[in-house]
Protein backbone atom coordinates (compact mmCIF):
# COMPACT_ATOMS: atom_id res chain seq x y z
CA UNK A 1 0.00 0.00 0.00
CA UNK A 2 1.27 3.60 0.10
CA UNK A 3 3.26 4.71 2.70
CA UNK A 4 0.99 6.73 4.94
CA UNK A 5 -1.26 4.75 7.06
CA UNK A 6 -2.80 7.26 9.15
CA UNK A 7 -6.26 7.52 7.02
CA UNK A 8 -6.91 11.36 9.45
CA UNK A 9 -5.23 12.66 7.08
CA UNK A 10 -7.07 11.50 3.75
CA UNK A 11 -10.34 13.13 2.72
CA UNK A 12 -13.92 11.08 3.32
CA UNK A 13 -13.90 9.30 0.25
CA UNK A 14 -10.25 8.03 0.55
CA UNK A 15 -10.54 6.83 4.50
CA UNK A 16 -13.17 4.45 3.18
CA UNK A 17 -11.63 3.56 0.12
CA UNK A 18 -8.09 2.15 2.84
CA UNK A 19 -10.28 0.95 5.21
CA UNK A 20 -12.23 -1.17 2.95
CA UNK A 21 -8.85 -1.97 1.27
CA UNK A 22 -7.30 -3.04 4.23
CA UNK A 23 -9.41 -5.55 4.55
CA UNK A 24 -8.09 -7.35 1.15
CA UNK A 25 -4.38 -6.16 1.32
CA UNK A 26 -3.71 -8.93 -1.21
CA UNK A 27 -6.04 -8.44 -4.05
CA UNK A 28 -7.16 -5.80 -6.33
CA UNK A 29 -9.69 -3.67 -4.96
CA UNK A 30 -12.59 -2.52 -8.08
CA UNK A 31 -13.70 0.20 -5.80
CA UNK A 32 -17.43 1.54 -7.34
CA UNK A 33 -17.51 5.07 -8.39
CA UNK A 34 -20.35 6.16 -10.66
CA UNK A 35 -20.43 4.48 -13.80
CA UNK A 36 -16.74 3.71 -13.30
CA UNK A 37 -14.82 0.89 -11.20
CA UNK A 38 -11.86 2.49 -9.78
CA UNK A 39 -8.51 1.46 -8.84
CA UNK A 40 -6.02 3.41 -6.14
CA UNK A 41 -2.02 3.35 -5.39
CA UNK A 42 -0.54 0.09 -5.73
CA UNK A 43 -3.56 -1.57 -6.95
CA UNK A 44 -3.84 1.14 -9.94
CA UNK A 45 -0.14 0.94 -11.25
CA UNK A 46 -0.51 -3.20 -11.26
CA UNK A 47 -3.82 -3.00 -12.81
CA UNK A 48 -2.74 -0.48 -15.36
CA UNK A 49 0.23 -2.84 -16.74
CA UNK A 50 -2.14 -5.94 -16.12
CA UNK A 51 -5.22 -4.93 -18.31
CA UNK A 52 -3.42 -1.93 -20.48
CA UNK A 53 -5.58 1.03 -19.30
CA UNK A 54 -4.07 4.27 -18.62
CA UNK A 55 -2.83 5.47 -15.08
CA UNK A 56 -3.70 8.67 -14.23
CA UNK A 57 -4.34 10.61 -10.93
CA UNK A 58 -7.05 11.85 -8.99
CA UNK A 59 -6.84 14.91 -7.48
CA UNK A 60 -4.32 15.26 -4.07
CA UNK A 61 -5.26 13.09 -0.65
CA UNK A 62 -2.52 13.35 2.50
CA UNK A 63 -1.14 16.37 0.27
CA UNK A 64 0.31 13.58 -2.26
CA UNK A 65 -1.44 12.76 -5.81
CA UNK A 66 -3.42 10.00 -5.87
CA UNK A 67 -2.46 7.43 -9.17
CA UNK A 68 -5.38 6.28 -10.33
CA UNK A 69 -6.86 3.73 -13.14
CA UNK A 70 -10.70 2.78 -13.84
CA UNK A 71 -12.53 1.04 -16.30
CA UNK A 72 -16.44 1.32 -17.29
CA UNK A 73 -18.93 -0.53 -15.16
CA UNK A 74 -20.85 -2.18 -18.18
CA UNK A 75 -17.18 -3.17 -19.61
CA UNK A 76 -15.45 -4.91 -16.47
CA UNK A 77 -16.47 -8.12 -17.56
CA UNK A 78 -13.89 -8.45 -20.11
CA UNK A 79 -10.85 -6.80 -17.44
CA UNK A 80 -12.12 -9.48 -15.19
CA UNK A 81 -11.94 -12.04 -17.03
CA UNK A 82 -7.78 -11.00 -18.19
CA UNK A 83 -7.43 -10.68 -14.09
CA UNK A 84 -8.51 -13.92 -13.63
CA UNK A 85 -6.77 -15.32 -16.60
CA UNK A 86 -3.48 -14.00 -14.60
CA UNK A 87 -4.52 -15.65 -11.80
CA UNK A 88 -5.44 -12.45 -9.71
CA UNK A 89 -7.97 -12.49 -7.06
CA UNK A 90 -10.49 -8.97 -7.41
CA UNK A 91 -12.40 -7.53 -5.32
CA UNK A 92 -15.82 -6.16 -5.95
CA UNK A 93 -16.34 -3.42 -4.01
CA UNK A 94 -20.35 -1.67 -5.02
CA UNK A 95 -22.02 1.20 -3.68
CA UNK A 96 -24.73 -0.59 -1.37
CA UNK A 97 -26.41 3.29 0.02
CA UNK A 98 -28.64 5.68 -1.12
CA UNK A 99 -26.16 8.74 -2.65
CA UNK A 100 -28.87 11.10 -1.95
CA UNK A 101 -29.57 10.07 1.81
CA UNK A 102 -25.70 9.82 2.47
CA UNK A 103 -23.89 12.99 4.41
CA UNK A 104 -20.51 11.63 3.71
CA UNK A 105 -19.41 9.09 1.03
CA UNK A 106 -21.44 6.62 0.14
CA UNK A 107 -21.52 3.38 1.72
CA UNK A 108 -19.55 0.74 0.09
CA UNK A 109 -19.19 -2.85 1.16
CA UNK A 110 -17.28 -5.91 -0.99
CA UNK A 111 -19.54 -7.82 -2.65
CA UNK A 112 -17.96 -10.66 -4.27
CA UNK A 113 -14.25 -11.92 -4.84
CA UNK A 114 -13.31 -13.17 -7.72
CA UNK A 115 -10.28 -16.13 -7.54
CA UNK A 116 -8.89 -18.23 -10.30
CA UNK A 117 -10.63 -21.00 -8.40
CA UNK A 118 -14.38 -19.54 -7.47
CA UNK A 119 -15.40 -17.84 -10.55
CA UNK A 120 -18.80 -18.91 -11.62
CA UNK A 121 -19.39 -16.35 -14.67
CA UNK A 122 -19.72 -17.90 -18.05
CA UNK A 123 -17.10 -15.40 -19.53
CA UNK A 124 -14.55 -16.18 -17.41
CA UNK A 125 -14.47 -19.89 -17.92
CA UNK A 126 -13.27 -22.53 -20.09
CA UNK A 127 -16.43 -24.05 -20.45
CA UNK A 128 -15.04 -27.33 -21.43
CA UNK A 129 -12.42 -27.86 -18.31
CA UNK A 130 -12.93 -27.91 -14.98
CA UNK A 131 -11.92 -24.87 -12.80
CA UNK A 132 -11.24 -26.28 -9.52
CA UNK A 133 -10.07 -24.94 -5.70
CA UNK A 134 -7.52 -27.45 -4.38
CA UNK A 135 -6.52 -27.72 -0.54
CA UNK A 136 -3.61 -29.43 0.78
CA UNK A 137 -3.05 -30.41 4.18
CA UNK A 138 -0.70 -32.39 5.78
CA UNK A 139 1.11 -34.02 8.75
CA UNK A 140 4.26 -34.54 10.12
CA UNK A 141 4.66 -38.01 8.88
CA UNK A 142 4.19 -36.70 5.09
CA UNK A 143 0.86 -38.17 4.69
CA UNK A 144 -1.26 -34.89 2.74
CA UNK A 145 -5.31 -34.74 2.82
CA UNK A 146 -6.68 -33.19 -0.28
CA UNK A 147 -9.80 -32.08 -0.96
CA UNK A 148 -11.19 -30.19 -4.76
CA UNK A 149 -13.82 -28.45 -5.04
CA UNK A 150 -15.99 -27.08 -8.08
CA UNK A 151 -17.57 -24.39 -6.92
CA UNK A 152 -19.42 -24.05 -10.33
CA UNK A 153 -21.19 -27.58 -10.11
CA UNK A 154 -21.12 -28.66 -6.49
CA UNK A 155 -18.83 -31.58 -6.95
CA UNK A 156 -17.06 -31.76 -3.46
CA UNK A 157 -14.08 -34.81 -3.55
CA UNK A 158 -11.33 -35.49 -0.93
CA UNK A 159 -8.52 -38.29 -0.68
CA UNK A 160 -5.96 -38.78 1.77
CA UNK A 161 -2.04 -39.98 -0.43
CA UNK A 162 1.13 -41.06 1.26
CA UNK A 163 4.11 -39.03 0.41
CA UNK A 164 4.94 -36.77 -2.12
CA UNK A 165 5.12 -38.38 -5.57
CA UNK A 166 1.70 -39.06 -4.79
CA UNK A 167 0.70 -35.60 -3.94
CA UNK A 168 1.83 -34.21 -7.07
CA UNK A 169 0.65 -37.16 -9.25
CA UNK A 170 -3.11 -35.94 -7.60
CA UNK A 171 -2.39 -32.29 -8.58
CA UNK A 172 -1.42 -33.18 -11.84
CA UNK A 173 -4.71 -34.88 -12.90
CA UNK A 174 -6.54 -32.12 -10.75
CA UNK A 175 -4.68 -29.41 -12.46
CA UNK A 176 -6.17 -26.80 -10.09
CA UNK A 177 -6.95 -23.02 -11.02
CA UNK A 178 -6.06 -22.22 -7.42
CA UNK A 179 -4.24 -23.84 -4.56
CA UNK A 180 -4.85 -23.35 -0.64
CA UNK A 181 -2.24 -24.78 1.74
CA UNK A 182 -1.33 -23.96 5.08
CA UNK A 183 1.34 -20.65 5.49
CA UNK A 184 2.48 -22.38 8.41
CA UNK A 185 4.35 -25.12 5.97
CA UNK A 186 7.24 -24.39 3.82
CA UNK A 187 6.07 -27.04 0.74
CA UNK A 188 8.87 -26.73 -0.89
CA UNK A 189 7.33 -29.15 -3.54
CA UNK A 190 4.59 -26.96 -4.54
CA UNK A 191 6.04 -23.70 -5.36
CA UNK A 192 5.93 -23.30 -8.93
CA UNK A 193 2.30 -24.54 -9.23
CA UNK A 194 0.13 -21.82 -10.79
CA UNK A 195 -2.57 -20.12 -7.98
CA UNK A 196 -0.61 -21.44 -4.66
CA UNK A 197 -2.15 -19.06 -1.78
CA UNK A 198 -1.05 -19.55 1.64
CA UNK A 199 -3.91 -19.33 4.03
CA UNK A 200 -3.45 -18.50 7.81
CA UNK A 201 -3.21 -21.57 10.28
CA UNK A 202 -6.03 -21.22 12.17
CA UNK A 203 -7.93 -22.47 8.70
CA UNK A 204 -6.53 -26.10 9.15
CA UNK A 205 -8.31 -26.71 12.34
CA UNK A 206 -10.25 -30.13 12.44
CA UNK A 207 -12.88 -29.06 14.52
CA UNK A 208 -13.31 -26.20 12.69
CA UNK A 209 -13.27 -28.52 9.26
CA UNK A 210 -15.89 -30.76 11.01
CA UNK A 211 -18.33 -27.84 12.22
CA UNK A 212 -18.24 -26.32 9.01
CA UNK A 213 -18.99 -29.12 6.72
CA UNK A 214 -21.50 -30.78 9.10
CA UNK A 215 -23.35 -27.52 8.81
CA UNK A 216 -22.86 -27.29 5.32
CA UNK A 217 -24.54 -30.87 4.56
CA UNK A 218 -26.45 -30.75 8.01
CA UNK A 219 -25.67 -33.98 9.24
CA UNK A 220 -24.71 -34.87 13.05
CA UNK A 221 -21.46 -36.35 11.60
CA UNK A 222 -19.81 -37.06 8.54
CA UNK A 223 -19.70 -40.91 8.45
CA UNK A 224 -22.37 -41.27 5.68
CA UNK A 225 -19.74 -40.14 3.69
CA UNK A 226 -17.31 -42.71 4.38
CA UNK A 227 -14.75 -39.93 5.13
CA UNK A 228 -14.15 -40.74 9.15
CA UNK A 229 -10.52 -42.50 8.68
CA UNK A 230 -9.41 -39.33 6.49
CA UNK A 231 -8.84 -36.53 9.00
CA UNK A 232 -6.53 -34.66 7.01
CA UNK A 233 -8.96 -34.33 3.87
CA UNK A 234 -11.66 -33.43 5.98
CA UNK A 235 -9.17 -30.56 7.09
CA UNK A 236 -8.42 -29.59 3.49
CA UNK A 237 -11.88 -29.46 2.41
CA UNK A 238 -13.62 -27.56 5.79
CA UNK A 239 -10.53 -24.73 4.45
CA UNK A 240 -11.70 -24.72 1.19
CA UNK A 241 -15.37 -24.46 2.46
CA UNK A 242 -14.26 -21.91 4.65
CA UNK A 243 -12.72 -19.98 1.52
CA UNK A 244 -15.56 -20.40 -1.08
CA UNK A 245 -17.68 -19.23 1.26
CA UNK A 246 -15.76 -15.70 1.86
CA UNK A 247 -15.05 -15.30 -1.65
CA UNK A 248 -18.65 -15.75 -2.51
CA UNK A 249 -20.31 -13.74 0.26
CA UNK A 250 -23.40 -15.63 0.04
CA UNK A 251 -24.49 -19.32 1.30
CA UNK A 252 -23.70 -22.47 -1.08
CA UNK A 253 -26.52 -24.55 -1.28
CA UNK A 254 -25.54 -26.18 -4.40
CA UNK A 255 -23.08 -27.71 -2.21
CA UNK A 256 -24.58 -30.75 -0.52
CA UNK A 257 -22.22 -34.14 -0.54
CA UNK A 258 -19.10 -35.23 -0.14
CA UNK A 259 -17.08 -37.64 -2.11
CA UNK A 260 -14.39 -39.64 -1.13
CA UNK A 261 -11.97 -40.66 -3.71
CA UNK A 262 -9.60 -44.02 -3.94
CA UNK A 263 -6.54 -43.75 -5.48
CA UNK A 264 -6.66 -47.92 -5.79
CA UNK A 265 -9.86 -47.37 -7.49
CA UNK A 266 -7.91 -45.96 -10.86
CA UNK A 267 -4.60 -46.60 -12.77
CA UNK A 268 -1.73 -44.12 -11.15
CA UNK A 269 -0.36 -42.33 -13.35
CA UNK A 270 2.86 -39.89 -12.01
CA UNK A 271 3.28 -36.50 -12.18
CA UNK A 272 5.71 -37.02 -15.09
CA UNK A 273 3.72 -39.21 -16.91
CA UNK A 274 0.72 -37.64 -17.17
CA UNK A 275 2.54 -34.66 -18.75
CA UNK A 276 4.44 -37.19 -21.34
CA UNK A 277 1.53 -38.88 -21.90
CA UNK A 278 -0.29 -35.66 -23.15
CA UNK A 279 -3.92 -36.66 -22.35
CA UNK A 280 -5.40 -32.80 -21.90
CA UNK A 281 -2.38 -30.90 -22.69
CA UNK A 282 1.03 -31.03 -25.00
CA UNK A 283 4.09 -30.28 -23.76
CA UNK A 284 3.80 -26.70 -25.52
CA UNK A 285 0.70 -26.57 -22.92
CA UNK A 286 -1.93 -26.16 -25.69
CA UNK A 287 -4.50 -29.17 -26.30
CA UNK A 288 -3.37 -29.68 -30.06
CA UNK A 289 -2.52 -33.28 -31.17
CA UNK A 290 -3.92 -34.59 -27.42
CA UNK A 291 -5.35 -37.72 -26.52
CA UNK A 292 -8.61 -35.37 -25.57
CA UNK A 293 -8.79 -33.62 -29.30
CA UNK A 294 -8.69 -36.70 -30.54
CA UNK A 295 -11.15 -38.30 -28.70
CA UNK A 296 -13.60 -35.52 -27.49
CA UNK A 297 -16.91 -35.61 -29.83
CA UNK A 298 -18.80 -34.91 -26.93
CA UNK A 299 -21.88 -32.63 -27.85
CA UNK A 300 -22.10 -30.26 -24.76
CA UNK A 301 -19.53 -29.08 -22.57
CA UNK A 302 -20.71 -31.36 -18.91
CA UNK A 303 -20.07 -33.89 -21.53
CA UNK A 304 -16.55 -32.58 -21.94
CA UNK A 305 -15.63 -32.16 -18.68
CA UNK A 306 -16.57 -35.61 -17.73
CA UNK A 307 -14.64 -37.20 -20.68
CA UNK A 308 -11.50 -35.46 -19.54
CA UNK A 309 -11.98 -36.46 -15.90
CA UNK A 310 -12.25 -39.95 -17.28
CA UNK A 311 -8.95 -39.68 -19.43
CA UNK A 312 -6.90 -38.51 -16.41
CA UNK A 313 -8.24 -41.21 -13.93
CA UNK A 314 -8.02 -44.46 -16.02
CA UNK A 315 -10.67 -46.90 -13.51
CA UNK A 316 -9.37 -50.71 -12.88
CA UNK A 317 -12.62 -51.69 -11.74
CA UNK A 318 -13.74 -54.17 -15.19
CA UNK A 319 -17.41 -54.10 -14.41
CA UNK A 320 -17.93 -50.57 -14.66
CA UNK A 321 -15.92 -50.02 -18.05
CA UNK A 322 -17.73 -52.88 -19.29
CA UNK A 323 -21.26 -51.61 -18.88
CA UNK A 324 -19.70 -48.11 -20.33
CA UNK A 325 -18.82 -50.11 -23.02
CA UNK A 326 -22.21 -52.34 -23.28
CA UNK A 327 -24.28 -49.05 -23.53
CA UNK A 328 -22.11 -47.42 -26.51
CA UNK A 329 -22.33 -51.01 -28.38
CA UNK A 330 -26.26 -50.85 -28.11
CA UNK A 331 -26.46 -47.44 -29.35
CA UNK A 332 -24.24 -48.01 -31.97
CA UNK A 333 -26.58 -51.27 -32.89
CA UNK A 334 -29.52 -48.96 -33.00
CA UNK A 335 -28.25 -46.45 -34.69
CA UNK A 336 -29.63 -43.53 -33.31
CA UNK A 337 -25.98 -42.18 -31.82
CA UNK A 338 -26.49 -39.37 -34.61
CA UNK A 339 -29.83 -38.44 -33.54
CA UNK A 340 -28.66 -38.45 -29.73
CA UNK A 341 -26.01 -36.14 -30.49
CA UNK A 342 -27.84 -33.84 -32.34
CA UNK A 343 -30.12 -33.55 -29.48
CA UNK A 344 -27.98 -33.07 -26.63
CA UNK A 345 -26.59 -30.12 -28.61
CA UNK A 346 -29.42 -28.15 -27.55
CA UNK A 347 -28.63 -29.07 -24.01
CA UNK A 348 -27.12 -26.19 -22.33
CA UNK A 349 -24.31 -26.10 -19.12
CA UNK A 350 -27.11 -27.07 -16.98
CA UNK A 351 -24.83 -27.76 -13.99
CA UNK A 352 -23.10 -24.42 -14.35
CA UNK A 353 -26.66 -22.82 -14.55
CA UNK A 354 -27.96 -24.36 -11.78
CA UNK A 355 -25.19 -23.47 -10.02
CA UNK A 356 -25.46 -19.90 -10.66
CA UNK A 357 -28.76 -19.65 -10.01
CA UNK A 358 -27.97 -21.33 -6.13
CA UNK A 359 -25.59 -18.47 -5.77
CA UNK A 360 -28.01 -15.59 -7.15
CA UNK A 361 -25.65 -14.75 -10.03
CA UNK A 362 -28.29 -16.24 -12.80
CA UNK A 363 -28.15 -13.96 -15.66
CA UNK A 364 -31.03 -13.47 -17.80
CA UNK A 365 -30.08 -15.86 -20.86
CA UNK A 366 -28.76 -18.53 -18.28
CA UNK A 367 -32.52 -18.95 -17.42
CA UNK A 368 -33.07 -19.05 -21.40
CA UNK A 369 -30.69 -21.72 -21.95
CA UNK A 370 -32.19 -23.78 -18.65
CA UNK A 371 -35.88 -23.30 -20.18
CA UNK A 372 -34.46 -24.43 -23.41
CA UNK A 373 -32.75 -27.74 -21.95
CA UNK A 374 -35.99 -28.78 -20.19
CA UNK A 375 -37.96 -28.41 -23.28
CA UNK A 376 -35.62 -31.07 -25.04
CA UNK A 377 -35.46 -33.37 -22.16
CA UNK A 378 -38.78 -35.34 -23.05
CA UNK A 379 -37.04 -35.77 -26.86
CA UNK A 380 -34.19 -37.34 -25.33
CA UNK A 381 -36.08 -39.78 -22.84
CA UNK A 382 -38.14 -40.78 -25.93
CA UNK A 383 -35.32 -41.53 -28.08
CA UNK A 384 -33.54 -43.38 -25.15
CA UNK A 385 -36.77 -45.63 -24.71
CA UNK A 386 -36.20 -47.22 -27.92
CA UNK A 387 -33.17 -48.98 -26.68
CA UNK A 388 -33.22 -52.83 -25.21
CA UNK A 389 -30.30 -52.30 -23.17
CA UNK A 390 -30.78 -52.50 -19.51
CA UNK A 391 -28.69 -49.49 -18.76
CA UNK A 392 -30.01 -47.30 -20.95
CA UNK A 393 -33.76 -48.35 -19.50
CA UNK A 394 -32.47 -47.31 -16.27
CA UNK A 395 -30.81 -44.05 -17.76
CA UNK A 396 -34.17 -43.33 -19.14
CA UNK A 397 -36.42 -43.88 -16.73
CA UNK A 398 -33.59 -41.47 -14.25
CA UNK A 399 -33.83 -38.54 -16.85
CA UNK A 400 -36.46 -36.43 -14.80
CA UNK A 401 -38.56 -33.48 -16.60
CA UNK A 402 -39.65 -30.90 -14.50
CA UNK A 403 -43.05 -29.71 -16.63
CA UNK A 404 -43.53 -27.25 -13.53
CA UNK A 405 -40.35 -25.76 -13.77
CA UNK A 406 -40.42 -25.54 -17.69
CA UNK A 407 -44.03 -23.95 -17.97
CA UNK A 408 -42.78 -21.22 -15.45
CA UNK A 409 -40.00 -20.56 -17.27
CA UNK A 410 -42.21 -20.31 -20.30
CA UNK A 411 -44.37 -17.80 -18.63
CA UNK A 412 -41.54 -15.63 -17.19
CA UNK A 413 -38.75 -15.07 -19.41
CA UNK A 414 -38.96 -13.80 -22.67
CA UNK A 415 -37.41 -15.12 -26.07
CA UNK A 416 -34.51 -13.20 -26.47
CA UNK A 417 -33.72 -11.58 -23.12
CA UNK A 418 -31.07 -9.01 -22.52
CA UNK A 419 -27.77 -9.89 -21.22
CA UNK A 420 -28.05 -8.68 -18.32
CA UNK A 421 -30.83 -7.89 -15.56
CA UNK A 422 -30.21 -4.40 -15.22
CA UNK A 423 -31.08 -3.80 -18.91
CA UNK A 424 -34.76 -4.64 -17.81
CA UNK A 425 -37.21 -6.13 -20.45
CA UNK A 426 -36.73 -10.22 -19.15
CA UNK A 427 -39.94 -10.68 -17.50
CA UNK A 428 -42.60 -11.43 -19.83
CA UNK A 429 -45.85 -9.30 -20.41
CA UNK A 430 -48.27 -10.84 -18.54
CA UNK A 431 -46.50 -12.74 -15.44
CA UNK A 432 -47.15 -9.43 -13.08
CA UNK A 433 -49.75 -7.36 -13.52
CA UNK A 434 -48.51 -4.63 -11.11
CA UNK A 435 -45.47 -4.97 -13.47
CA UNK A 436 -47.46 -4.54 -16.91
CA UNK A 437 -48.65 -1.20 -15.36
CA UNK A 438 -45.89 0.24 -14.09
CA UNK A 439 -44.33 -0.07 -17.78
CA UNK A 440 -47.26 0.78 -19.17
CA UNK A 441 -46.98 4.22 -17.47
CA UNK A 442 -43.00 4.40 -18.66
CA UNK A 443 -43.93 3.70 -21.53
CA UNK A 444 -47.22 5.88 -22.13
CA UNK A 445 -46.07 8.76 -19.69
CA UNK A 446 -47.38 11.59 -21.67
CA UNK A 447 -50.92 10.05 -22.83
CA UNK A 448 -51.04 9.07 -19.34
CA UNK A 449 -50.62 12.40 -17.60
CA UNK A 450 -53.52 13.67 -20.38
CA UNK A 451 -55.85 11.27 -19.30
CA UNK A 452 -55.32 12.01 -15.40
CA UNK A 453 -55.70 15.93 -16.55
CA UNK A 454 -59.19 15.24 -18.07
CA UNK A 455 -59.81 12.63 -15.00
CA UNK A 456 -59.60 15.60 -12.52
CA UNK A 457 -61.40 18.30 -14.99
CA UNK A 458 -64.44 15.86 -14.72
CA UNK A 459 -64.01 15.32 -11.31
CA UNK A 460 -63.85 18.63 -9.58
CA UNK A 461 -65.71 20.40 -12.67
CA UNK A 462 -62.80 22.89 -12.84
CA UNK A 463 -62.10 23.66 -16.14
CA UNK A 464 -58.84 25.58 -15.98
CA UNK A 465 -57.43 23.02 -13.92
CA UNK A 466 -53.98 21.71 -15.20
CA UNK A 467 -51.23 18.93 -14.70
CA UNK A 468 -47.72 20.31 -14.58
CA UNK A 469 -44.26 19.57 -13.83
CA UNK A 470 -41.40 21.28 -12.90
CA UNK A 471 -37.69 20.13 -11.68
CA UNK A 472 -38.11 21.35 -7.91
CA UNK A 473 -41.53 19.82 -6.94
CA UNK A 474 -41.73 16.90 -9.93
CA UNK A 475 -45.13 16.76 -10.96
CA UNK A 476 -48.47 18.63 -10.10
CA UNK A 477 -51.71 19.83 -9.76
CA UNK A 478 -52.51 23.79 -10.77
CA UNK A 479 -56.00 25.32 -10.26
CA UNK A 480 -56.45 28.70 -9.68
CA UNK A 481 -56.56 30.66 -6.04
CA UNK A 482 -59.78 31.02 -6.56
CA UNK A 483 -60.32 27.06 -6.99
CA UNK A 484 -58.27 26.22 -4.60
Amino acid sequence: MHKNNTTSVHTPMMQQYLRIKAEHPDTLLFYRMGDFYELFYDDARKAAKLMDITLTARGQSAGNPIPMAGVPYHAAENYLAKLVKLGESVAICEQIGDPAASKGPVKREVVRILTPGTVTDAALLNERDDNLLVAVHSNKQNYHGIAALDITSGRFQVLQVADDNALLSELARLQPAELLVNDDNSYPQLTQIAGLRRRPPWEFEYDTAFRLLTQQFQTKDLSGFGCDELPLAIVAAGCLLQYAKETQKTNLPHIQALQVDYREDSVMLDAISQRNLELISNLQGSQDNTLVSIFDKTATSMGARLLRRWLVRPLRDHERLGKRHQVIEAILKQQNWSTLHDLLRNIGDMERILARIALGSARPRDLLQLRNSLSILPEIQDELSKSNNNIINRLQQNINLFPEQLELLNRVIIDNPPVVIRDGGVIATGYDPELDELRNLSEHAGQYLVDLEAREKERTSISTLKVGFNRIHGYYIEISKAQS
